[in-house]
C-alpha cells in the first residue's frame, strides 16, 4: 500500500467521525440529517478507494440521498402537522 492511500484513508476516517460526532451531538435536526447523509457520502468514497464500486454507489444512492431526502421529507409534514 502507498502512504498517500493511507493517508487518504485516514483523513477520510477522521471525516467521518467528526461528521458522526456532529450528527449525534449536534442541537439542529437538519444539520443532524445533513451530517449523517454526509457520513454515507463519506463512507461512499472509502467504499470506492477500496475497489468495490458497486457499494460505493449504492451506498451513495441510498445511504446519502435517499435517506437523507426521506428524513427531510418526513422532517417537513412533522413540523407541518399536516394529516393525511
Amino acid at each position: 500500500m502507498s502512504a498517500l492511500f493511507i493517508a487518504l484513508t485516514i483523513l477520510l476516517t477522521v471525516a467521518m467521525i467528526g461528521a458522526a460526532l456532529v450528527a449525534v451531538l449536534g442541537k439542529s435536526m437538519p444539520i443532524a440529517i445533513l451530517s449523517a447523509g454526509l457520513v454515507s457520502l463519506l463512507a461512499s468514497v472509502l467504499f470506492l478507494l477500496l475497489a468495490a464500486p458497486d457499494v460505493a454507489m449504492t451506498e451513495a444512492a441510498i445511504g446519502s440521498g435517499l435517506t437523507t431526502f426521506l428524513f427531510f421529507f418526513i422532517l417537513g409534514r412533522v413540523r407541518g402537522g399536516e394529516h393525511d
